[in-house]
This record gives structure tokens, C-alpha cells and sequence, in this order.
């Protein structure tokens, strides 16, 4: 396992400001890739917190972070915000519609003070549409979307894929495509703009080569019926000896064909290529399967082309003799946790440093961005506590 990369080594977002709105989900995760690819993330944290309802330690998608801590309802706090805004690239928040509009720090208020800068906005319903002042989580998102839907066995409730699906990749992963855009946009003309990023519409979007597919009639509308959602027999998972599980991509003839020869499989004549048999194809891999353990059977697959790998677990998977070799995962102020991607060959990338906790490096934020202070308090170490200058 890679360690840490030291302090120093940025990443091409170098030079960027990047001011973000505390909340929780894929708001701060897309702040949290910003800040890895090296941009100067500072959070603005309630005073009464907002987070995951754990170790603040612990909170990875506040890593390479700074934090200052301002009220908002307070009535010199828009004005803090807006002095940070000022002097920023980018802003990221992730409240309901109006509701940055109602506080004073909306686009409006943002671009009077700076018009280059790009307002990113982080929602699952979107700034407008009936639902958009709708409360709703990731399932919800993705449900609507048809996306949910394609996901697990026929005959039973559709698999939760934890929040991976809507927030992070439907959210987080659009959001920064947006701001790097329209950042570009800004660069070139001067003109800053409004992203509007909805985990509906990147999840939707997600999508687009099924739905091609779906046109084409190469794509059944239901789940456990097609090439890729588990419904063919060589691509799918399968339970071992051990009550453990590998996972078979063997689509191309000539990967399965090698997958079919190590798994030593008496395949039923004409399965592979009639849909009508896969089911006894199915049941011949998963019996073959049975037959070992899970490691017995990465043994057996191990430098092969036969598209086949153990299915591990989140602590597991640091291990892995590839993602230790490539250094996937790191470890930073003892917690174990993935490196940041992708990866630069002239402006690498690191964890700088471990999650902020709020009022963290305010005094440095007001000193690197030029901002009068006033120190509300001092801890031990460099957790202060300051509300930014207007």
C-alpha cells in the first residue's frame, strides 16, 4: 500500500479557489475531488456542524480541506461569504432551491461581487421541475431514472448499489465535469456562469448506451434479461466453496473459451449463443464453481484472459496484489482509504492532508486569501476559528 505523497505536490488544479458550502452526500465529495486534483478548498461550516454523524477524523470526503466556520443567519455572515466569493474560482453549495438565494449568497449576490466566478449547484432534483423543492436521497434519484430499476435478480426488489450510483456518480462526478467547463469558460472570456447539476440528469445520462441499445432492440426492458445486468451466464457473479463469490466478464469468444477451459466447464452444446438456454448454462458454471473456494479459484484464473476476479471486500481490497503494486489505496493519518484519480504525469496528485475540522486553518485562509479576520477563539494546534473578512 502507497503511503501519503508530501506536502508540496498538488495536482493540475493548483492555483484554483474553490469556496464550499458545508452539507453532506456529493456536494463535499466533489469538493473533495477538486481539492485532490489540488485546488485550494476552503468548506464554510455551520457552527453547529454538519456532517455524517461520525469521527470528523474519519470523514474522508473532507480531506485536502480547509475549513472557517460562519453563520449565515447571522447578520454580517452573507457578507463573510461573499467577501470569500470574491476572491474565489468557484463556489460549490448543495441547498434546496432558493434556499442560497434566501441566506444571500445566490448567484446573483456572488456574481455582483466577482462575475468570473462559476456557482455550482449540487441537487438531486434539479433548480427547477415539480419536484425540485422536494426533500429526496440517492434511491429516489436513481428510481425515477430507470437506472434502479435495471439492477438485480427478476424476480426480486431491484438491488440497492449503496449511494454509489446517484449521488456520487449521477452528482458528485457531473458536477466537476461542470466546473472544470465552465471554468474553462470563464478562463477564456471572463464571464463566470451557473452550474446546474442534478443527479437525475447524470444518472439519466449515465445511461445513454442502453438506451441505444434499448432502441436497437438489443436491450430487453427488464432486469436479469440482458448481456450485462447478470441476466447472461458468463457475465455475472458465482458463489464458491467457501460461501465466497467470483465475478466472470468473459463476453468475447475468445475470453470465454479460456474462461470455459480453466473452469473446466462440460458446457451444454449451443448454450453460449441461445438465450433460451442460458439458464442451463448458468447452472452448469455455478456448480463447477462450488467446487472450490474462492482462492482456489483465483488461483486458477490468475494470469489468465479469461475476464475472472474474486469478488473482495472493502477491507480486502487494499491488498490485492494489483492495487498494491499501483498504489490504489493510500493510508493518511492511519486511516486507510483510495488515492486520489486519475492520475498526472506532470502535476501529480497526493492526500495532503487529513479531513478538516471545522474553524481548521482559518487564520492561514485568511492570510492566503487576503482576508481581514477577526479570531473568534484559539485551540491548540492550527484549529481556529474564524469568521472571513467581507
Amino acid at each position: 500500500m502507497a503511503t501519503a505523497e508530501p506536502t508540496g505536490r498538488h495536482g493540475p488544479l493548483t492555483g484554483v479557489r474553490v469556496v464550499e458550502l458545508a452539507g453532506i452526500g456529493p456536494g463535499p465529495f466533489a469538493a473533495m475531488l477538486l481539492a485532490d486534483l489540488g485546488a485550494d478548498v476552503v468548506r464554510v461550516d455551520r457552527p453547529d456542524g454538519a456532517g455524517l454523524g461520525i469521527d470528523p477524523a474519519h470523514d474522508l470526503t473532507n480531506r485536502n480541506k480547509r475549513s472557517v466556520v460562519v453563520d449565515l443567519k447571522s447578520p454580517d455572515g452573507p457578507a463573510r461569504v461573499l467577501g470569500l466569493a470574491a476572491r474565489a474560482d468557484v463556489l460549490v453549495e448543495g441547498y434546496r432551491p432558493g434556499v442560497a438565494e434566501r441566506l444571500g449568497v445566490g448567484p446573483e449576490a456572488c456574481h455582483a461581487r466577482n462575475p468570473r466566478l462559476v456557482y455550482a449547484r449540487m441537487t438531486g432534483w434539479g433548480q427547477d421541475g415539480p419536484l425540485a423543492p422536494r426533500a429526496g436521497h440517492d434511491i429516489a434519484y436513481i428510481a425515477v431514472t430507470g437506472t434502479l430499476g435495471m439492477i438485480g435478480e427478476p424476480d426480486t426488489p431491484p438491488a440497492v448499489p449503496a449511494n454509489l450510483l446517484g449521488d456520487y456518480a449521477g452528482g458528485s462526478l457531473y458536477l466537476v465535469v461542470g466546473v472544470l467547463a465552465a471554468l474553462h469558460h470563464a478562463r477564456a472570456t471572463g464571464t463566470g456562469q451557473v452550474v446546474d447539476a442534478a443527479i437525475v440528469d447524470g444518472t439519466a445520462h449515465l445511461s445513454a448506451m442502453i438506451h441505444g441499445m434499448l432502441a436497437a432492440g438489443a436491450w430487453q426492458d427488464r432486469r436479469g434479461a440482458n448481456l450485462l445486468d447478470g441476466g447472461c451466464p458468463y457475465y455475472g457473479t458465482y458463489e464458491t466453496a467457501d460461501g465466497r463469490y467470483m465475478a466472470v466478464g468473459a463476453l468475447e469468444q475468445r475470453f470465454y473459451d479460456e474462461f470455459a477451459g480453466l473452469l473446466g466447464l462440460d458446457e451444454p452444446a449451443g448454450a453460449r449463443t441461445d438465450h433460451t438456454r442460458w439458464g442451463e448454462l448458468r447452472e452448469a458454471v455455478a456448480a463447477r464453481f462450488k467446487s472450490r473456494t474462492r482462492q482456489e479459484w483465483t488461483e486458477v484464473f490468475e494470469g489468465s484472459d479469461a475476464c475472472v476476479a474474486p469478488v473482495l471486500s472493502l477491507r480486502e481490497a487494499p491488498h490485492h496484489p494489483h492495487l498494491a503494486a499501483r498504489g490504489t489505496f493510500t493510508e493518511h493519518a492511519d486511516v486507510t482509504q483510495p488515492a486520489p484519480a486519475p492520475r498526472f504525469s506532470a502535476t501529480p496528485t497526493a492526500v495532503r492532508t487529513a479531513p478538516a475540522r471545522p474553524g481548521d486553518g482559518a487564520a492561514a485562509v485568511a492570510r492566503d486569501w487576503d482576508l481581514p479576520a477577526l479570531l473568534e477563539n484559539r485551540n491548540e494546534g492550527d484549529n481556529e476559528t474564524v469568521e472571513a473578512g467581507s
